[in-house]
């Protein structure tokens, strides 16, 4: 299976670890993602009438090359093609409009035979630095809630499926080892992106299973560093 990514740094950090999670079990996958940090529908929306290299081609989170989003849809023959909106917009969903549809209809033109999956990322921690916070009234679980009500509302509207990132990094941040007011250790590593150990490996989990239809439980590999006793939580996040 070939997955494109077109995002930003939340789907830097929700493929980083895609490949070796499936290449674990025996699956491959090829994962690129498209990488411009900060990148808006709109922005993406707006790129997709240039030809210039704009974005790190990326593998395991590692810049390949700079590419135009037009050659990386040109690139493989994707399965698979995910869309997302910049976390400070997220939960906002009259910023979706009229850029994820002329999205929609320009990887259908370029990649007919990809499907198009939307990413509903993830809630600020507790506390975020992130200028934008305030959007959400430095409320996380506000801003999960409007991120969770704007990318449903869109997937209804297309018929897309969604990767429920969002949601699970929400529910493990709900578990004693990842509750935040309690002493739990934080899924982001600055208010905002997840952690390059545990954040990022269980986004990669919920994106393994979504692709794969797989239990995040058949996993072997773990990133180097990590504590086994964490990993096997992550790995029970239904």
């Amino acid at each position: 299976m070939k997955i494109l990514a077109i995002g930003n740094s939340f789907s830097t950090d929700a493929t980083t670890y895609l490949e070796p999670i499936a290449a674990s079990v025996g699956i491959d996958l090829l994962v690129r993602n498209c990488f411009i940090g900060g990148c808006s529908l709109q922005t993406h929306w707006e790129n997709s009438f240039k030809s210039d290299p704009l974005y790190e081609y990326q593998k395991n989170g590692q810049m390949i090359q700079w590419i135009s989003l037009k050659d990386a849809l040109l690139m493989e023959q994707w399965d698979a093609v995910t869309l997302q909106q910049a976390s400070h917009y997220s939960g906002m969903v009259q910023t979706y409009e009229p850029y994820l549809g002329q999205l929609i209809q320009f990887v259908h033109r370029l990649a007919p035979q990809a499907s198009i999956v939307f990413h509903e990322t993830w809630a600020y921690e507790i506390g975020s630095p992130h200028p934008s916070f305030y959007r959400y009234g430095f409320d996380q679980i506000h801003m999960h809630e409007e991120i969770k009500k704007a990318v449903y509302s869109m997937a209804e509207k297309y018929h897309l499926p969604v990767i429920p990132t969002g949601d699970i990094v929400q529910m493990i941040r709900r578990t004693p080892s990842f509750d935040v007011n309690n002493g739990g250790l934080s899924l982001n590593r600055d208010g905002f992106h997840l952690s390059f150990d545990y954040g990022r490996y269980l986004a990669g989990l919920v994106w393994f299973e979504f692709f794969t239809g797989k239990p995040a439980s058949t996993v072997p590999f773990a990133p180097e560093g990590t504590n086994p006793d964490l990993i096997k939580e992550l790995k029970k996040m239904q």
